[in-house]
Order: C-alpha cells, then sequence, then structure tokens
C-alpha cells in the first residue's frame, strides 16, 4: 500500500497553489450615466472635481455626502496617487465629465481592517460618484510636456526654472532670479534620483511644492 505521505503533500500543495491563484479583490463598477460626447477620460495624474454619496454595504447606512456634509460642494483630489481610498483610484478610471457610477469597493481597497470615523473595520462602502470636471494635475503629461520645451522626455534646469518663473509671474509675484536658481538646486537634489542633471518622465511622479 502507498504510503500516505506523498498522497497529502500533493493535497496540500495543490491547496497553496489554489490559494495562490485566487485573484485580488476588485472594485466594482456600474455606470449609472454616461454623456454622449466624452472629450477627455479621467487618468491617473488629473485633477478630479466629484460629487458623491458614501454608504456601508450590508446595511446601507450613509457615512458621509458632498451634497449634505460639505456645505452642497464637490470635492478636488489627484487621481492615481493614492490621495484617496485604493477603491478610488482604481474605479474612477476613464471617466467622463458628468459621468455618474456606483462603485462598490472592498475593505481591503478602502478603510480595511481599521476603519475609519463612522465606517466600521472590515466594511464593504458604496460609492454613488459624479465626476464634474476634470484638469490637469500638477503631475500629468500635460503638465511635463508643458515644461518639456525641447521634447526630449527629461527636463532640465532651465526648464525648470522657465517654469518656475512663469508661474510667480502668473500669481503676480516678483520674480528673483537668485531665489529661482535656490529652488531649483533645491528641487533636482529631491527628485533627480540618479543623479544625471535632469528630471525623467518616471523620475516626475509625485507634486512637489515649488513645481
Amino acid at each position: 500500500m502507498a504510503s500516505p505521505l506523498p498522497l497529502l503533500l500533493a493535497a496540500l500543495l495543490g491547496v497553496l497553489c489554489g490559494a495562490a491563484l485566487i485573484p485580488e479583490p476588485e472594485v466594482t463598477v456600474e455606470v449609472k450615466h454616461r454623456p454622449f460626447l466624452c472629450q477627455r477620460k479621467s487618468k491617473n495624474g488629473d485633477l478630479l472635481l466629484v460629487h458623491y454619496s458614501g454608504t456601508l454595504g450590508g446595511s446601507g447606512a450613509a457615512f458621509h455626502s458632498t451634497y449634505k456634509d460639505n456645505n452642497g460642494q464637490p470635492v478636488w483630489f489627484t487621481l492615481g496617487i493614492k490621495e484617496v481610498i485604493l477603491g478610488w483610484d482604481k474605479g474612477m478610471q476613464g471617466m467622463c465629465i458628468g459621468e455618474k457610477r456606483v462603485l462598490t469597493v472592498p475593505p481591503s481597497l478602502g478603510y480595511g481592517k481599521e476603519g475609519k470615523g463612522k465606517i466600521p473595520p472590515d466594511s464593504t462602502l458604496i460609492f454613488d460618484v459624479e465626476i464634474m470636471d476634470i484638469r490637469n494635475g500638477p503631475r500629468s503629461h500635460e503638465s511635463f510636456q508643458e515644461m518639456d520645451l525641447n521634447d526630449d522626455w527629461k527636463l532640465s534646469k532651465e526648464e525648470v526654472k522657465v517654469y518656475l518663473k512663469k508661474e510667480f509671474e502668473r500669481h503676480g509675484t516678483e520674480v528673483n532670479d537668485t531665489h529661482h536658481d535656490v529652488l531649483v538646486e533645491d528641487i533636482f537634489d529631491k527628485e533627480d534620483e540618479d543623479s544625471d542633471g535632469f528630471i525623467s518622465a518616471r523620475e516626475f511622479t509625485y507634486q512637489h511644492d515649488e513645481l
């Protein structure tokens, strides 16, 4: 009679392999309304203006609404940089201005085992969301291309300095060359990861106060 040990090991291996193949939890997206004309779709790096109502899965209890709890004002956030819960970063991709969705967010993509405020631990969250506006974010491809004057997909110190001058002038602030030189050096110290004297498109990821 064959030893049961190899059979047990094979069964255990099958269970472990099966567990490894279990897909990660995802956001369930239901599109309630999409405008006929959609000139732009949301993507990582965009600034989104959003109205939303949030309820708890199961009980349906409301925990927050911009229509009621925010003086009726929508909120701005930058998509894809973990400024909001991961369920929003995933579930609000490719949306049009005026589009409405219902996002069902599992706990692992929401507030997890800790919960937050009115949200108990391990809560599934239901969001009714509507995008009111989409704008170029501080770290969008459009912003990078605006700064990249010679289209070589990297930013030189001179290109960053030109951009800073334009931003200061746009806000009515006096332009001081010495001050800008210091700012540029500080930016490159923090953002030029490979110290090659340029900020590449890859290094141009998260918002810096001066940019």
